[in-house]
């Protein structure tokens, strides 16, 4: 389980553009991450997909990183 736990704070917070920023972040997606998407640990790619995917059963602190993740990739994406 602590392997588990440490390779999902290296996923989540890693790699770039990160779905979870700051430790709060962290602290809000990880019950969800492990809930909900431990099968797609260790690819973030999957996880933050998987995330967005079961948007409804995520708790309301992780919710608001989602959403906010979402928010970024879509003003990044139209400044190109």
């Amino acid at each position: 389980m602590k392997s588990a736990t440490l390779t999902l704070f290296a996923v989540l917070f890693g790699s770039a553009p990160a779905l979870a920023e700051t430790g709060a972040d962290r602290a809000a997606c990880t019950p969800d991450v492990m809930r909900l998407c431990a099968a797609q640990i260790p690819n973030a790619g999957a996880i933050t997909l998987c995330l967005r995917e079961k948007r409804v059963s995520l708790s309301g602190a992780c919710r608001m990183v989602v959403d906010r993740s979402e928010r970024s990739a879509r003003e990044i994406a139209n400044r190109r």
